[in-house]
């Protein structure tokens, strides 16, 4: 399990367990590619980090941490790989809320928190596009379609969505509860 001592070694050196899908140049996501994400800038270092987060960043955060601990608890696979999903979905909303600036509406397409996340946090560009990668997959799991997550497909999405959780914690300045039960390849194994 990653512990919120572990994240300064995450954010200012390699991620250990992180992963995520490469894009070349004009197609996307190369399917089965697989690497690390870059490293964050080390915080107070005149990047993209703010002050304390709002309010709204922090309830968002919160129910991020809430869905991954139900996520993990969980016994079938298609629940926590939803649950998994919507933690780092919900954590990425944390991080273009506290980061975005308030401008005058206007009548723009709708965008994905992804793309949005790309846009307001580019050094999670990475974690953007890994996460973007599994939406599909998460929508035919809700869906209840045959065989769209195995046990251990769950069980990676829930381990990358705590490592994420970890980093955008440290990124907003935020505590992340130790104590999840993950990493212990319990679940993967049920």
């Amino acid at each position: 399990m990653l512990r919120v001592s572990d994240m300064s070694s995450v954010i200012g050196g390699t991620m250990p367990a992180a992963t995520k899908m490469l894009k070349s140049a004009d197609t996307g996501p190369i399917a089965g590619s697989r690497a690390h994400p870059p490293p964050l800038p080390p915080l107070g270092s005149g990047g993209h980090r703010r002050g304390p987060a709002s309010r709204s960043a922090r309830d968002l955060f919160d129910q991020a941490v809430h869905e991954l601990a139900e996520a993990v608890t969980s016994s079938h696979p298609y629940d926590r790989y939803c649950g998994a999903h919507m933690a780092a979905l919900h954590a990425s909303a944390a991080v273009v809320t506290a980061r975005a600036v308030p401008a005058a509406p206007t009548r723009r397409r709708p965008r994905s928190v992804w793309d949005l996340l790309y846009r307001e946090a580019p050094e999670l560009a990475d974690w953007a596009a890994y996460f973007a990668s599994g939406a599909t997959r998460r929508a035919a799991a809700q869906a209840g379609l045959p065989n769209a997550v195995t046990d251990a497909e769950a069980a990676e999405l829930a381990r990358e969505a705590e490592v994420y959780l970890g980093v955008v914690a440290q990124l907003l300045g935020l505590p992340f509860q130790d104590g999840l039960p993950l990493g212990s390849g319990d679940q993967a194994a049920s």
